[in-house]
């Protein structure tokens, strides 16, 4: 629904200072706990400042009227996504409690399936919302990435890029920005990442068992992008008064 009068604008607005607020009061509560660097401070207040920017932006080009009981579930899910942002920063220079970083990264993988339901059961679903809740997901896999890599090497940096190099990519292939059937398999694939990540670097498994669980996400991860990539591309060579009907049959078969 559209935005009619700046005071319900300014009113979503509010929402997302009120996210950098609650981004700052979590880094206030873990840097004492935890004697956090500089690096650590520096990272949280700009991952606080660039969510603030990047998200009032977006939701005045939406105008949504509300911002949405599903968006702030999300958005609470960015939080902690910062705060795990700051501890896997402060980590090149000082080793963060590994309880800390995995009891933040647990919470924010189980409430990755809270949004979307709110967002059904509330008909409150929007394009801004999804997209929203997927960039969440993408970085938090690109911050774990980045950390399980100090370990294991970096290859793993592979799951936390392979969406950015997608995006680039669709930038000089339009094609791939066609939009995608929906596929379980996808969703699966995805939700395993960050599992497959928090469990490698949780470190209470083996070196060799760490680094095949890194392995086979990883592993799953290029069939997916992959199989995604040959669909859009066979979709793209049929010509066009065709496509309808190819796209039907498709999805018929996935």
């Amino acid at each position: 629904m559209a935005l009619n009068n700046t005071y319900d604008a300014r009113l979503v607005q509010q929402e997302t200072a009120v996210g950098a607020g609650a981004q700052i009061l979590l880094l206030a509560l873990l840097g004492p706990a935890i004697g956090m660097g500089p690096a650590g401070w520096v990272t949280g207040l700009v991952f606080a400042v660039a969510l603030w920017a990047v998200l009032s932006r977006a939701l005045h080009r939406s105008r949504l009227r509300s911002f949405g009981p599903a968006n702030r579930v999300t958005l609470g899910r960015a939080t902690l996504v910062g705060g795990v942002t700051a501890l896997v920063a402060d980590s090149f220079v000082s080793a963060p409690p590994v309880s800390l970083l995995v009891g933040l990264t647990a919470v924010a993988l189980l409430l990755d399936g809270v949004d979307g339901k709110v967002a059904r059961r509330t008909g409150t679903s929007t394009a801004l919302g999804a997209r929203f809740d997927m960039e969440v997901d993408a970085f938090l896999i690109l911050v774990l990435s980045v950390y399980v890599s100090m370990a294991l090497g970096p290859w793993v940096l592979l799951m936390g890029l392979m969406r950015y190099a997608f995006v680039a990519a669709a930038r000089v292939a339009p094609w791939l920005n066609a939009p995608l059937p929906p596929s379980m398999a996808r969703k699966t694939v995805a939700a395993m990442q960050g599992i497959c990540l928090l469990v490698a670097g949780a470190d209470l498994l083996p070196y060799v068992a760490n680094f095949g669980v890194a392995l086979l996400a990883l592993g799953l991860l290029v069939w997916s992008f992959g199989r995604d990539v040959l669909w859009l591309w066979r979709t793209s060579r049929v010509p066009a008064q065709a496509a309808p009907v190819a796209k039907v049959l498709e999805l018929a078969g996935r």
